[in-house]
């Protein structure tokens, strides 16, 4: 069994391609089927199922891949052990962020990892479902670390270290009724219409179970991936907005905190709960505290109206 060939193993169990894993490799497919075939010999079972929908992973190839990743994540720390005696840190690191997020400056982080250690390279990677995609990604060992956002709760797979906690507020026009008070109720704004991130998103799941758990229904009309984007359209008067209060409202609008409950957003890095971290992985997260920014005075408006 050699490392080129659980390289190509495990690139095709993620892409569900050989042409795709080939590309990933830089190499022909053939090669990368020559590679499973001898793989497969040499563990003397089918790793793969192959039909008309693609190429899926067969019972044998399932139990494979959690340790075909062990095994080649133990052969790049063993590599990482002599470069850092020989030539300093290097490698790759893959990143999972969020939209727009300013509160960690990651421009000028990766700058100064670049000049610390110029031999790591950073992929910074999305995910179409925010939080709950990166945190997968995260388990499957898909990625070295991720920003999440949620609600502090533990993820199962997932290592986390606090960063910041902000507030939720309602981002609301500057002419809404409820603009300028020194807080609101969840349960004032449910006949609102809601722009909203999509499902998956932190911010999204902490709002959709605190109005579960008042027994409450909204209408989300609009999903957005960005909170300047959801400013856009509240400030339009298509809806209002539940958000971390992360940076000053443009002008035009206004932020007014939750309470009764309260909804505290809380970022931190995720790392995957298993595994050892490669030393370029942790080259970066040792940096992260360093480029955390600083939240603003929450606004302070007219007292708020008794029950």
């Amino acid at each position: 069994m050699e490392l080129r060939q659980l390289e190509c193993f495990v690139a095709v169990a993620e892409v569900s391609s050989f042409t795709e894993a080939a590309r990933r490799l830089h190499t022909v497919q053939s090669g990368v089927s020559a590679s499973i075939k001898n793989l497969e010999r040499d563990v003397g079972a089918r790793l793969f199922e192959r039909g008309a929908g693609g190429v899926r992973l067969s019972v044998a190839g399932d139990a494979l891949l959690p340790a075909a990743r062990a095994t080649l994540a133990a052969a790049r720390a063993a590599r990482e052990a002599v470069d850092r005696v020989t030539t300093g840190v290097s490698g790759v690191v893959s990143l999972g962020t969020l939209p727009s997020l300013d509160v960690v400056d990651l421009p000028a982080l990766l700058a100064r990892l670049r000049t610390e250690h110029p031999g790591i390279r950073v992929r910074l990677k999305g995910s179409s479902s925010g939080s709950s995609g990166l945190a997968q990604e995260l388990a499957r060992g898909d990625l070295d670390a991720a920003l999440i956002a949620n609600d502090g709760a533990g993820i199962p797979g997932v290592r986390l270290t606090w960063l910041l906690t902000a507030p939720v507020v309602a981002l609301l026009p500057e002419d809404h009724r409820l603009a300028g008070r020194a807080g609101v109720r969840l349960a004032e704004l449910a006949d609102e219409q809601f722009i909203d991130f999509p499902a998956g998103f932190g911010n999204r799941r902490i709002v959709d179970e605190a109005y579960a758990r008042l027994g409450l229904e909204r209408t989300v009309t609009v999903e957005v991936t960005t909170v300047p984007d959801a400013g856009a359209y509240v400030r339009l008067g298509l809806g209002v907005s539940l958000v971390p209060f992360i940076s000053e409202p443009p002008a035009g609008l206004c932020a007014v905190p939750i309470h009764r409950p309260a909804l505290p957003w809380v970022l931190s890095l995720g790392t995957p709960a298993t595994g050892t971290l490669s030393a370029p992985a942790q080259a970066l997260i040792d940096l992260v505290p360093a480029y955390r920014g600083d939240l603003p005075p929450l606004p302070v408006g007219a007292p708020d109206r008794q029950d």
